[in-house]
């Protein structure tokens, strides 16, 4: 695994509960819509202090359709580059769930994280989930693809079968050589050249500055005066460079599952490794207590024995009933989309007990899962935005020293994880466009309360990073969730829920730092 490609997968928690292994996380039959504007009731679209070339995307109307089980559909035009307004625009779609108590207290804005995930179908498939029903009782939920992602302007780089063969083929050469690692940039390069082939000259813009941008302006199209907002995992980093960007515009902030925005690409994967490592020897104490688990001894023995078994999969990969092999990469992916939620141990288990059996088939349900692949088609262009996002945010300003302590650092914490987790090789290196990203602390100056959570286990944003956001933010009040898994709201802890919901719906603001307990 290379710097960036477990940054944040996207929030593979969703509804993991109820995901069997011939499931997968975000598969929907969309809904063929209906052609009669809804009606709207929405205020008159807020362009105070708006400059004269933005007043043509900051003043129009939406124009809301019916969609799917009464939800409202629309489509709002923003600039394809916000600093030359004139230059072209792209397309954003967003959804609106009524709140079903009634009056709204307005809108609240969600954003499910990735980068790439979809907003639009956090809202349509898994409201419940998304926000709970107090929050959906009394807010009109309101869900966005961002620039670059699903059913806004998009980022389009291979057909499914290239696709299969960029994420699962296994490389020719041995892992570690420099044949290896040419090998592996040469395929990232050539993923890189068809995303920009494919996606209309979008990708120099799809950045979070301009995703953050294009927030801002579907605050004002619904008539809002400030942004209420829930982000989850990479949502927490665009909704903190909102906060930076409009701090008198932030209303009710939530940034769940946050990640620092002043750590570089190399900090990010070796941080995430060493997380998901945790990760990975807790679900391992909780497999060795249980019926069926293939290991057995010690966490320190069992964690021995699965990275024998990676071991042996990178040797000899195992044939899938598809033709896909599964190797050492593969398998790693398969954990790591297990490692996301408690509630999926049971089934990496499962996975990991055929694997020793020579069953490849439950591994790669999992990684199919991952990568939101159902019956050999690809469900979104989540893997292709999250890329795309990632080589312009995260400029690689490593050292070659400062890679070589990361390695060393990574085989002494994570020694699992390690062999197949490479930080020292940024494919971000070989994107068509160069990195605009600034990683720096953000503060928010003048910015109302917004409430970080972490959960002490994360594995994909670990707990650390909420520590360091809610401190940098001048307003930031911490909520620690003792706990397992990702994200922390609406996962069972009715002391973090409470204090969610009471700071949405009464504005109660908490006094200081919170940590709720198991």
């Amino acid at each position: 695994m290379n710097a960036k490609t477990r940054i944040v997968a996207v929030l593979a928690g969703l509804a993991a509960a109820s995901v069997a292994l011939t499931g997968c996380l975000f598969s929907w039959i969309p809904d063929g819509g209906s052609a009669d504007p809804a009606p709207s009731t929405s205020a008159s679209a807020d362009t105070e202090g708006v400059a004269a070339d933005l007043l043509p995307f900051y003043g129009q109307r939406i124009d809301w359709v019916s969609c799917s089980d009464g939800d409202q559909c629309a489509t709002v035009t923003a600039p394809l580059d916000w600093d030359k307004p004139s230059a072209g625009s792209v397309d954003l779609a967003i959804i609106r769930h009524r709140a079903t108590g009634g009056e709204a207290l307005g809108s609240l804005l969600v954003n499910p994280g990735g980068p790439g995930a979809s907003g639009i179908e956090l809202v349509r498939d898994s409201l419940t989930f998304a926000v709970g029903d107090e929050l959906a009782k009394r807010y009109d939920v309101i869900g966005f693809d961002p620039r670059g992602v699903g059913e806004s302007t998009a980022v389009r780089c291979y057909d499914a079968k290239q696709m299969d063969a960029f994420l699962f083929d296994i490389p020719k050469n041995a892992r570690g050589t420099d044949a290896w690692r040419s090998e592996i940039l040469d395929s990232a390069q050539k993923f890189g050249q068809a995303c920009e082939h494919n996606s209309d000259g979008i990708l120099p813009d799809v950045t979070t500055e301009f995703a953050a941008r294009d927030m801002d302006l579907i605050r004002a199209v619904l008539g809002e005066k400030k942004l209420d907002y829930l982000g989850y995992s990479y949502g927490t980093f665009l909704g903190a460079t909102y906060a930076k960007l409009y701090p008198q515009r932030v209303g009710r902030f939530v940034l769940d599952g946050a990640i620092d925005p002043s750590v570089s690409g190399l900090d990010v994967s070796l941080t995430q490794a060493l997380g998901f490592e945790s990760a990975l020897r807790a679900y391992m104490a909780s497999c060795l207590k249980a019926r069926g688990c293939p290991f057995a001894g010690t966490v320190d023995d069992g964690m021995s024995d699965l990275g024998a078994l990676l071991a042996r999969v990178d040797r000899s990969p195992l044939r899938n009933s598809d033709g896909r092999m599964l190797g050492a990469d593969s398998l790693m992916t398969a954990i790591i989309a297990a490692l996301y939620s408690q509630d999926s141990w049971p089934y990496l288990t499962q996975a990991l007990s055929a694997t020793v059996s020579g069953d490849a088939g439950p591994a790669f349900q999992l990684a199919d899962f991952y990568y939101n692949r159902v019956d050999g088609k690809y469900q979104d262009n989540s893997y292709e935005a999250f890329t795309a996002y990632n080589c312009m945010d995260y400029p690689d300003t490593a050292t070659p020293a400062q890679k070589q302590a990361a390695v060393a650092e990574l085989n002494t914490k994570a020694p699992t994880i390690a062999p197949y987790w490479n930080v020292d090789l940024d494919t971000c290196s070989v994107w068509p466009e160069k990195a605009t990203g600034v990683r720096e602390q953000i503060h928010a100056s003048g910015a109302g309360p917004i409430l970080v959570i972490g959960t002490t286990n994360d594995p994909a944003t670990p707990y650390a990073w909420a520590v360091s956001l809610a401190k940098q933010l001048d307003s930031g009040i911490l909520i620690t969730r003792v706990g397992e898994g990702h994200t922390g709201f609406n996962k069972g802890n009715g002391c973090v829920d409470a204090a969610v919901n009471d700071y949405f719906l009464k504005d109660a603001v908490p006094d200081g730092d919170i940590r709720c307990a198991r």
